[in-house]
């Protein structure tokens, strides 16, 4: 079966300060552990702020190192979730629900892709 990868996007800026509240944790927590039982989720993580990341950068043979925040950002990839599906049409299903269990005053955007294999 296919593999994709569901990059979660976020607006830095406007997210809750406080973070995910405890609510929307234990739906996510629900959510991804329907996913492994149905052997869809392969792996899942939150990553830290932009401000704790680093961009290195190859531009015409020259390699740069950047630390952030990276204030051009608008918005990041704030997790990730390796899903395996039987197509792309499932793959966006499934992220769709994650997508769901996020309160209102969240903008959050998923962006799928295949996995290209061999």
């Amino acid at each position: 079966m296919p593999r994709y990868l569901s990059m979660v996007r976020i607006d830095e800026a406007n997210a809750p300060a406080e973070g995910p509240s405890p609510e929307l944790m234990q739906r996510m927590g629900e959510l991804i552990e329907e996913m492994t039982k149905a052997g869809v989720m392969l792996d899942t993580a939150g990553l830290t702020p932009t401000s704790q990341g680093t961009r290195v950068r190859w531009e015409k043979g020259e390699l740069t190192v950047t630390d952030g925040p990276f204030t051009e950002s608008k918005e990041v990839v704030g997790g990730y979730a390796l899903i395996q599906a039987k197509d792309k049409a499932e793959a966006i299903e499934w992220t769709k629900r994650f997508l769901r269990v996020h309160e209102e005053h969240w903008t959050v955007t998923s962006e799928v892709r295949e996995i290209a294999e061999g």
